[in-house]
């Protein structure tokens, strides 16, 4: 599973944030200038500027436009996550995963559940074809169907965010093959199906392990 459009769209703008080409307080191009500067259409340019505003690097003031928020009292949560050590990571992880299970348990759906389970098929052929970034792309994807699951927008936009940083966890992990997802694949399955049976207990004992192991 790639990347979505939207977190590549969103990449690219932190990028040139970063090289200011957009400098801090500075009015973005509206959307039809930036649907030409990076190729996409206007849904995709949309869900990336909220995906910078709820990360704090865009800030979105109506009928004014778009602009880049500056200065250390703007620093990003992201920003300060990334400066976590792995403790630190993994605890904010448990945090939001933790009710994310609960909420899930209890307000899944049928279209949910489809979803985490094409997330774990995508998993488990990633981790057969031995195609790492295959692999933490479909976990992600996988965690965040269950955010989706709990039917709370606002923890799911949060947890969402985070996943840039679990991104980078998997990475200072350094991990060089795909056992480290084979090895926690039957926990994920595990998850999955006390979810589906509205077993909030044992879907909390399942999640515990996932994270104690980082997986």
């Amino acid at each position: 599973m790639s990347e979505k459009l939207s977190d590549q769209v969103a990449n690219k703008i932190r990028h040139d944030i970063d090289q200011n080409k957009y400098t801090s307080g500075e009015k973005i191009p509206a959307e039809p200038e930036l649907m030409k500067l990076y190729g996409v259409g206007r849904s995709t340019i949309r869900e990336a500027i909220k995906t910078l505003a709820m990360t704090g690097i865009l800030k979105v003031q109506q009928g004014s436009g778009t602009f880049v928020n500056g200065g250390i009292e703007h620093e990003t949560i992201d920003q300060r996550l990334r400066r976590g050590d792995f403790d630190e990571i993994n605890a904010v992880r448990k945090l939001l995963e933790d009710e994310t299970v609960k909420l899930a348990v209890k307000n899944h759906t049928e279209n949910n559940l489809v979803e985490m389970k094409q997330c774990l098929e995508n998993r488990r052929m990633a981790i057969r074809a031995e195609q790492l970034q295959a692999c933490v792309d479909a976990d992600i994807a996988f965690h965040i169907a269950v955010a989706r699951a709990s039917s709370n927008k606002a923890l799911a936009d949060i947890y969402q965010g985070f996943t840039s940083i679990i991104r980078d966890f998997f990475s200072k992990r350094e991990i060089r093959g795909v056992g480290h997802f084979a090895m926690s694949h039957h926990l994920h399955e595990q998850l999955m199906e006390a979810i589906k049976n509205k077993k909030e207990k044992l879907a909390q004992q399942v999640l515990d392990k996932i994270i104690a192991n980082n997986y």
